[in-house]
């Protein structure tokens, strides 16, 4: 008959050897955490992209947009169109449906080949000013490119910089742009950072099945061994009385005493911690939307490539420049039929401009109707609420520079709209771009809670502590790093005995 001392008895087992295999992966797990507050993972931030380029000048620059879009065999097919400098050069950089890029040279209108060497070296150095280029040779990925983003790039050149920060560069053998800097000292933080919390020594692309259920399978064993570990601590904690040492643990030997302790006293944060990483990977598709996504094209409601635009390019980049605005980037967009130009300059700011006005004028962001108008069409189902946000909130909030997320535009107001569909979807839409910044479902917003609140306490509130926040998770991440070391010499001594007993049997 199975009686409660069984069951007892098989978490004892479960926790003991559990432990023996997850926490070597867990401690590695909590140190090369508390690196990632600090140092991220290699990424080219959107202020970085824009602050290493030129002023479009109105003296040089440029030809129609439709003289770049002719360079394009459907250009119905053209998903976005950017003006942009590449390797010193004011150039068209169209994106096709597949993913496709193509660029056509602004002031001549002649399509640009992809980048040879002299080409990918004069972009460097224009992202690094007065340093030396030497060539790395190329990579379809490496330790430091695995984001699916980059895959419309690659392969990546890499090029090597002799700046101060002995800068990486990655170069994108489609455009010739910079895609990606990694400086020296990132790349060493990361090798005990977020290269080693994400178990990447073991990955092999942006995409990795093997690797994804490696994790999932570390992930859910270390949860396993905590949570049995935590009812094995609770048993042999004494709440009332003593055990006859006078102590409320029962072990006497160091390791044993302290693993203990540590447990009881940081058990909690280590499930969630383990838990939500578990989380992070998706596992069996928990958190994957289960009805119809935002439809992109019907909100933009316009063919992109086939659009015909009245304002023509140097007479935007003439009207951007008399208000004042240090033109960077400009973007060919659309919103419920209606063209507009999108500029940024080198903090990342934006002004809007319309395309077919009779008499435009540059805008700090789209009219209100307008956003709402379109909305309606993103989804089959009407609209069950519509807010203007000025702070954050539980969904919508801005990270940190080392945060996995900190590339992500996470401006202030925004409109947020929750449909009336069976997943109650929120959609935050920007009235500085007209882009649909965020949206989640009810299987989205779980996964919000199981994996980033649990894993990061990024609420918002939280988040603008700034040190404070980072203090309290270093000192429990150095509780919960005790609780796996202890854990870790335990498990050692146990496998050795065992090993030990097998070769006298």
């Amino acid at each position: 008959m199975w009686t409660s001392a069984h069951a007892k008895r098989l978490v004892f087992l479960v926790h003991r050897w559990t432990a023996v295999a997850a926490c070597v992966p867990m401690s590695l797990w909590v140190f090369s955490g508390v690196v990632m507050l600090f140092v991220g993972y290699p990424k080219l931030l959107p202020t970085e992209h824009l602050r290493a380029l030129p002023s479009l000048s109105t003296g040089q620059c440029c030809l129609p947009v439709e003289a770049a879009l002719k360079h394009s065999p459907t250009p119905e097919e053209v998903q976005q169109i950017t003006l942009t400098t590449i390797a010193g050069r004011p150039s068209y950089r169209l994106r096709q449906t597949d993913g496709t890029l193509r660029v056509v040279d602004a002031t001549t209108g002649v399509a640009v080949p992809p980048p040879d060497d002299a080409t990918v070296l004069r972009s460097a150095r224009a992202f690094v000013p007065g340093a030396n280029a030497v060539l790395q040779g190329r990579t379809r990925d490496d330790r430091w490119t695995h984001s699916a983003q980059l895959n419309p790039h690659r392969p990546l050149i890499k090029v090597q910089m002799d700046d101060s920060a002995s800068s990486l560069l990655y170069i994108s053998s489609s455009t010739g742009e910079v895609v990606m800097d990694a400086p020296r000292h990132q790349r060493y933080w990361n090798y005990v950072g977020a290269w080693l919390h994400w178990v990447y020594m073991f990955r092999d692309g942006s995409r990795d099945p093997v690797w994804s259920w490696l994790v999932i399978g570390l992930s859910a064993l270390g949860t396993l061994s905590a949570i049995a570990g935590t009812f094995v601590g609770l048993w042999r904690w004494r709440f009332t009385g003593r055990y006859k040492s006078g102590s409320k643990t029962p072990y006497r030997e160091f390791q044993m005493r302290w693993h203990h302790i540590t447990g009881l006293v940081f058990g909690a944060v280590m499930i969630s911690w383990i838990f939500s990483g578990l989380m992070s990977m998706n596992p069996l598709g928990l958190f994957s939307p289960q009805g119809p996504l935002p439809d992109l094209r019907a909100y933009q409601h316009a063919v992109p490539g086939a659009t015909s635009f009245g304002l023509s390019t140097h007479q935007a980049l003439t009207l951007l420049d008399a208000q004042g605005f240090d033109t960077r980037e400009v973007e060919w967009k659309w919103l419920n039929g209606q063209p507009y130009l999108l500029a940024f300059d080198g903090a990342g700011d934006t002004r809007v401009l319309p395309a077919n006005a009779v008499a435009p004028q540059v805008e700090r962001a789209l009219e209100q109707s307008l956003l709402e108008q379109a909305a309606q069409r993103l989804l089959p189902f009407a609209i069950r609420s519509t807010a203007w946000l000025n702070e954050y909130d539980a969904y919508y909030y801005r990270r940190g520079e080392a945060s996995m997320y900190s590339g992500t535009a996470r401006d202030l107001p925004v409109l947020r709209l929750q449909f009336d569909d069976p997943g109650r979807t929120l959609v935050y839409l920007s009235p500085g771009t007209g882009d649909v910044v965020l949206s989640l479902e009810r299987r989205q917003r779980a996964g919000r809670w199981l994996f980033n609140f649990l894993h990061s306490w990024d609420l918002p509130w939280m988040l603008r502590q700034g040190w404070p926040r980072d203090a309290v998770l270093v000192v429990l991440s150095i509780g919960a790093l005790a609780l796996a070391l202890t854990g870790m010499v335990l498990g050692y001594r146990r496998l050795k005995l065992f090993i030990t007993h097998q070769r006298r049997v």
